[in-house]
């Protein structure tokens, strides 16, 4: 009786160990893509400015914290149309992209923050979009009620607040290795599958010849005189 080998028992991704080869491959590709981005990548410098919307001599003191939610959505669009772009020294799309306003559910206050290569420029940016609001809310007081006055202004950063190369590195090696863990995942039932079929239809061929009689041997009969 013939046995069958104890390999084709085997998992599929067992009888395929050049497949887990896909994982350590795919962390190197990863790491090593993450790691040259944050290296050839200018890093990005951060710098916030406050700006505070008080209210006006008999006027509604929770009024201040509405038109600090108001003046918060549209603070590059005040500072495009204002000068802010000739005291930051940038064109208003450099503004709408690097510029951020954020406002706080609880105070009327407003941090804007301002993202460039350049920390000095980072600095510049912030400072005229904060500068744009005072004198914005100067021209309409009379009619809103509050004005935005200035509460801190942004400091030059000292670090970078993009990731550093190793930091890239990491975040590319653990994504590269989900990617090799899902491909591992996925390729391995599929040849399994076939593999399994491949063995049904081998073992199925010989049952299926047992099962068909051979024909009868023909036996001769005396002719009757």
């Amino acid at each position: 009786m013939k046995n069958t080998p104890p390999r084709a028992f085997l998992p599929a991704g067992l009888r395929s160990p050049g497949r887990w080869a896909v994982l350590p491959a795919a962390v190197l590709a990863g790491a090593a893509l993450g790691g040259g981005y944050g290296a050839l990548k200018a890093p990005q410098y951060a710098a916030t400015s406050y700006v505070i919307v008080v209210p006006a001599e008999k006027s509604d003191p929770a009024a201040a914290l509405g038109f600090a939610q108001a003046y918060g959505r549209v603070a590059t669009d005040i500072a495009v149309t204002g000068d802010a772009q000739v005291w930051a020294g940038v064109t208003a799309d450099t503004l709408r992209r690097s510029v951020q306003a954020a406002t706080s559910p609880d105070a009327p206050m407003i941090s804007i923050t301002a993202r460039s290569e350049r920390p000095a420029k980072a600095v510049s940016m912030a400072d005229g979009v904060a500068r744009a609001l005072v004198l914005n809310s100067s021209h309409v007081a009379g009619s809103t009620g509050v004005k935005v006055v200035q509460f801190s202004r942004a400091t030059k950063p000292v670090a970078p607040v993009s990731p550093s190369a190793p930091l890239s590195a990491l975040v590319g090696g653990c994504a590269g290795g989900l990617l090799g863990g899902l491909v591992l995942l996925v390729r391995p039932k599929r040849s399994g599958a076939r593999g399994e079929a491949r063995h049904s239809r081998q073992a199925a061929a010989p049952a299926a010849s047992a099962a068909v009689p051979a024909p009868a041997a023909a036996t001769h009969q005396p002719e009757a005189v």
